[in-house]
């Protein structure tokens, strides 16, 4: 039985560091960060974990966190901080350390990078709780350590009267179960995988400690009391709506987190390198969570402007700080995306400009001078039936087979069409003006690609994603000269 009451449960989010353009730490930006989760009403706040990039930070800096997060919180909710080392004299120090702070907790991660067995591991938390004096929450997460935390090692853990909580953050749901059978009547049993707190929840999961949590807390609580209040179908329709945003969360971790919250003008910096904007996160998959930010309603809509020699118009779409107020100068705009990645891997191209201009020109041109074995086609939406704004599309390899080409004009063609129509119902592109403009879109789709679901997925995601980057003139000149070394080929999936 354990000597401490403090039992973690609900929502509770591992928290982002701020960091200024040279990396060191933000100050303001981490209490700012601490009131809007607490004003969102998180039940706790877990610093310098995965999420917080604890392992980019000197003993002193994550010490500093720590102090900041606990002043500046207060006592409003309990502080769990982060003091995973991969030595346990480290570990030791460290939660020491935190606990004379005034830490209400410590969630300390398996020892990674040389790896421990279970003997090794049981003895590493034993020693902990032996030389320390504050509640622990043991965390399991082997994609980031390459150790796992076996649930026998923690049914023992549990007897232990300083360990009052797991955060497993493994993604294995059988895993999950086990400790829900074998230890959830002695210790918090916490999910730590973003995909799967519905299953968790519903299991008799205690709470979450997730990384997203930074950026919907209040979607997070809303599922965590549907499930307390047996409302299952709600809060099964609530995590289908949010996990594809989940996903792209898991997979880029603190770099998606921190884009988000800057997209929802929450400043929280940039991460540490070497973890950089274009790699860790590919600026197609920082479109992909401010379209998904967009459906959640966390952007605001900006009224935009559209000019064309003399007509005016106004439309409403999401943006966050970089649409432009006015959007004219239709000669020429351009727009480069790719997406996915192997041999189903999308890179678009495309020109948008009006008809009697130079982009009319070279429409025209395209559609009458074909290049062998690279023809021009106008996409259309089923036979007969053009797309508008009228738009072409050009291989920018060659056709080497007829299975290529089945792929190139077909699932590519219509993936193009249907993110055009989508693009015109968004109000990205006016539909008042689709008489008056036309595209080009200049698609690679590889000689040896097989999945036609996937070549339709990635090229429509990438021809969205140009033609908003064409109409928001965007990446600007600032964003070119931040990133100019993450150009990217259509052949090579590095930056």
């Amino acid at each position: 039985m354990s000597k401490f009451e403090f039992r973690p449960k609900g929502v509770m989010p591992a928290m982002v560091t701020p960091f200024n353009k040279d990396e060191s730490i933000n100050e303001e930006y981490t209490k700012n960060l601490v009131n809007f989760l607490i004003d969102e009403g998180v039940t706790g706040l877990v610093p310098c974990g995965t999420t917080g990039e604890f392992v980019n930070m000197t003993y002193e800096e994550r010490l500093k966190i720590i102090e900041i997060v606990v002043d500046e919180t207060n006592g409003r909710v309990p502080v769990i901080a982060g003091t995973g080392e991969t030595s346990t004299r480290e570990v030791i120090r460290a939660t020491n350390a935190a606990t004379d702070i005034g830490a209400d907790a410590a969630i300390v991660v398996t020892p990674y990078y040389l790896k421990p067995g279970a003997k090794g591991l049981y003895e590493h938390y034993y020693r902990i709780t032996e030389e320390t004096d504050i509640p622990l929450v043991l965390y399991n997460i082997p994609v980031c350590t390459g150790v796992n935390l076996p649930w026998t090692v923690v049914e023992d853990l549990a007897e232990i009267e300083s360990i009052v909580a797991i955060k497993d953050s493994s993604g294995d749901y059988k895993y999950f179960s086990a400790l829900l059978e074998k230890v959830s009547d002695k210790i918090s049993v916490l999910i730590g995988w973003d995909e799967n707190v519905l299953g968790a929840l519903a299991g008799g999961a205690a709470g979450m400690i997730l990384g997203s949590a930074n950026v919907i807390p209040s979607i997070w609580l809303k599922l965590y009391n549907l499930i307390k209040e047996n409302k299952l179908k709600e809060a099964q329709t609530l995590q289908k709506s949010i996990q594809k945003f989940a996903r792209i969360l898991i997979g880029t971790g603190a770099i998606g987190a921190k884009a988000c919250l800057n997209m929802m003008n929450i400043d929280v910096g940039i991460t540490r390198s070497p973890i950089i904007m274009g790699d860790a996160l590919p600026f197609e998959l920082r479109d992909e969570l401010r379209v998904e930010l967009e459906k959640l309603n966390l952007i605001s809509k900006e009224k935009i402007e559209f000019k064309l020699n003399e007509k005016e118009l106004s439309s409403r779409f999401y943006s966050v700080g970089v649409t432009p107020e006015l959007i004219d100068n239709f000669n020429l705009k351009v727009g480069e995306s790719l997406v996915g990645e192997g041999a189903e891997l999308a890179h678009i191209d495309l020109l948008i400009g009006k008809k009697d201009g130079p982009v009319g020109n070279a429409y025209a041109r395209s559609l009458t001078l074909a290049i062998e074995d690279k023809e021009a086609l106008q996409v259309i939406l089923e036979p007969n039936m053009q797309v508008k704004p009228a738009s072409v599309m050009i291989p920018t390899v060659k056709v080497s087979s007829l299975r290529h080409a089945s792929l190139l004009y077909g699932p590519a063609q219509a993936a193009i069409g249907k993110a055009i129509v989508q693009c015109v119902e968004d109000g990205i592109l006016p539909s008042e003006l689709s008489e008056e403009i036309v595209l080009i879109v200049n698609v690679f789709v590889h000689p040896t690609a097989s999945r036609r679901k996937r070549v339709f997925i990635n090229n429509y995601k990438a021809t969205r994603n140009a033609i908003r980057k064409a109409m928001e003139n965007q990446p600007g000149i600032d964003e070119n000269l931040e990133n100019k070394e993450n150009a990217r080929h259509p052949l090579r999936n590095d930056p």
